[in-house]
């Protein structure tokens, strides 16, 4: 199977990840070192089947950071609840996974979705189902169908915040049709 040819500008975002990612394992940024790290990011590219980061073109600053302030609150609450559960619940405490569909089927807002979600303690994604978009949440202190509804709103909202920020036009139309935003 013939591999179709990806343009550069589709696959640079990927490119200066790896190369920021070699930099941070090595815990050294120098020219050299980034240099060395942009060509073993070429060759990986170039050899090995890495699916393309589909960007959509617009990434919007204004939503990006009430987003970030309300996340860092969110892992201090969050960081807050946890402690108190672990100290006074201890091992009492009910847990549930919980399936969560998500608007956007693009592999970079899922993955993003995702990660924010799993930076907040007491949330972790087990699983993630791409064909159709489902992350499975590890949820603490989930005890009733009430939590559950609690706990997939929580992450809906996180991808709406995501949608904002940086989803294609066509995300962000039929977010703001869907919640009238």
């Amino acid at each position: 199977m013939s591999r179709q040819r990806v343009s550069l500008r589709q696959e640079l975002p990927l490119l200066v990840w790896l190369v920021i990612v070699w930099g941070a394992l090595w815990q050294d940024f120098s020219p050299g070192n980034l240099l060395l790290g942009a060509l073993l990011a070429v060759a990986v590219a170039r050899l090995f089947y890495l699916p393309p980061v589909e960007l959509s073109g617009r990434f919007n600053v204004l939503k990006a950071v009430p987003f970030a302030v309300v996340f860092l609150g969110r892992v201090v609450a969050a960081s807050c609840q946890v402690f108190y559960l672990a100290v006074a619940q201890g091992p009492k405490v009910t847990n549930a996974v919980v399936a969560v569909p998500l608007r956007s089927h693009s592999d970079l807002m899922v993955t993003a979705t995702g990660h924010v979600i799993s930076l907040i303690p007491g949330s972790l994604v087990v699983e993630v189902d791409r064909s159709t978009s489902t992350l499975y949440i590890h949820g603490l202190n989930v005890r009733n169908g009430e939590d559950v509804l609690k706990l997939r709103k929580e992450v809906r909202d996180t991808e709406a915040g995501l949608i904002r920020i940086m989803g294609t036009k066509e995300e962000l139309a039929a977010l703001k049709q869907e919640v009238g935003a």
